[in-house]
């Protein structure tokens, strides 16, 4: 069984020897393609020369190629023909690995880095210094099944600065997720500049159990989004209201009923804050807000919450939907509501993330689809990366039960809402709350292995899926990981080597 997560479309084994890699020779269409194919291998230990068409910045300078053992070429070619037979999915490719080299093809950019990360995933870990690779000859024909795929991760709970929030750009990417969407605002924190609302950066300095925390400048968040695109991974930022609103409210007193500041906080409940359509200054606030955000913001999608808003009247609630809604759309992006949007106006396009079962809300959201609006799955007891493993585990809640690896894989998206279209889902996002995390080596061990789970549900057709393979390809990655640095949690639902 090759160690691929999430598992390919179509595999082609060969009976031809392995190819013996040890190092790499790369022809890209561009040299920021060639870099990004040289960060990828060299991650797995091979290291790069140049010679290519289009050498990677930063390649060795090894340009006698004969005196290289092992060398190998890796040709990246744009091919509208690449990927599985009949697929017109623009991130399709096809990986062929043969004794004579390796040629990626695929229509686009995007394809051609995720034939390199299949292909990272098949050179085995700490081959050692001078030691050449054995990489299995194989043809992979590959496409995901859904176009969102990604990770919602709170920085808000608990502060997770820029170099963090890379990290986990390179973990979502390794498993070919396109998205990472960045819980920004709630009631301990604010976690992203406002230009028109400098004062917001007051509420950056706190956190669930207190302490330092702070804030993405507008250069940190420029900078965040141009290392995230290169790698094909867009943001998606959230201004989350009208709820999860205390730390704007703790800042601007005149947000409230009284007109009074409400004091921070650091606690972990929630559904106590709130602001009030009718006040003349909420629709201001929220047109800074959300309009500084769209302009700072190069994906197309604005994420404006609407969850746990326990102290306000349907009516009311529905208003907001509407007005956030019309103010993300005015200002050129598509709105992302959690799935208490389905209780205002819903406008084709519109973004609804499912998170939690709620029966009575089942009708509303066939309502929902049938008025054009697309649905990102994100059920608690499936995706939540937050919820403990087991009773037992030091980290995380269990408000949505307890979460084990096989229950992050055996899910089915189209199966989630009662009458809901297949083809009304738009995807699938894994999610992560920080209440309990404080650390990267925690984080990664809370996403670590589910996430390759919640991938292959998100990529892979669920006839394709297994679960006894998956635990197997699963293990196989393990040395990768520790290589990497990434902490996982050594679940015993896995062989580990």
């Amino acid at each position: 069984m090759l160690p691929l997560i999430p598992w390919p479309t179509a595999v082609e084994p060969s009976d031809a020897p392995p190819l013996r890699a040890g190092a790499v020779r790369i022809t890209a269409p561009d040299a920021e393609l060639a870099g990004l194919a040289a960060e990828q291998l060299a991650a797995a230990g091979l290291p790069v020369v140049t010679g290519g068409d289009a050498s990677p910045a930063g390649a060795s300078p090894t340009d006698a190629a004969a005196d290289v053992v092992g060398l190998v070429d890796l040709v990246l070619r744009l091919d509208e023909g690449a990927g599985p037979a009949g697929s017109d999915n623009p991130e399709r490719y096809t990986l062929r690995v043969a004794a004579d080299g390796v040629v990626a093809t695929a229509p686009e950019r995007v394809g051609l880095l995720h034939a390199v990360r299949t292909l990272r995933q098949l050179v085995p870990a700490a081959a050692g210094a001078g030691a050449a690779s054995s990489v299995p000859a194989v043809v992979v024909h590959d496409a995901p099944r859904y176009g969102w795929r990604g990770l919602s991760f709170d920085v808000v709970r608990h502060w997770f600065g820029p170099a963090d929030m890379r990290a986990v750009v390179d973990l979502v990417a390794a498993f070919k997720l396109r998205v990472l969407h960045l819980h920004l605002t709630d009631d301990q924190g604010w976690r992203i500049e406002i230009p028109s609302r400098p004062e917001l950066e007051k509420a950056s300095d706190n956190q669930v159990g207190g302490g330092t925390a702070g804030f993405l400048t507008t250069e940190d968040y420029r900078e965040l989004q141009e290392y995230a695109a290169a790698r094909f991974v867009t943001i998606v930022p959230e201004f989350d209201m009208p709820g999860h609103i205390n730390a704007a409210t703790h800042v601007y007193g005149h947000l409230t009923k009284d007109g009074l500041p409400t004091d921070s906080y650091d606690g972990i409940e929630v559904g106590f804050s709130r602001l009030w359509f009718d006040n003349p200054a909420t629709e201001p606030f929220l047109r800074d807000v959300i309009g500084d955000l769209a302009a700072m913001t190069v994906g197309e999608w604005v994420h404006v919450g609407g969850d746990e808003v326990h102290t306000m009247e349907v009516e009311e609630f529905g208003r907001f939907v509407e007005l956030a809604a019309r103010i993300v759309r005015e200002s050129g992006k598509t709105p992302v509501f959690w799935q208490e949007g389905a209780r205002g106006p819903v406008e084709p396009g519109t973004l609804l993330q499912y998170w939690e079962p709620k029966g009575e809300e089942f009708d509303r959201f066939v309502a929902a689809a049938g008025a054009g609006a697309r649905f990102i799955m994100s059920p608690g007891n499936h995706a939540y990366l937050d919820m403990k493993y087991t009773p037992e585990h030091p980290l995380g809640l269990a408000w949505a039960g307890h979460v084990e690896l096989r229950d992050s894989y055996e899910w089915e998206p189209a199966a989630v809402i009662d009458g809901l279209p297949a083809d009304a889902v738009e995807g699938v996002e894994a999610a992560v709350w920080t209440e309990t995390i404080t650390t990267r080596d925690e984080l990664f061990s809370m996403l670590l292995p589910r996430l390759g789970a919640v991938a292959e549900v998100a990529w892979t057709a669920p006839e394709r899926k297994d679960w006894e393979a998956f635990r197997a390809r699963t293990a196989a990655q393990a040395p990768a990981w520790r290589d990497a640095g990434w902490e996982f949690h050594p679940t015993p639902q896995v062989d580990w080597p």
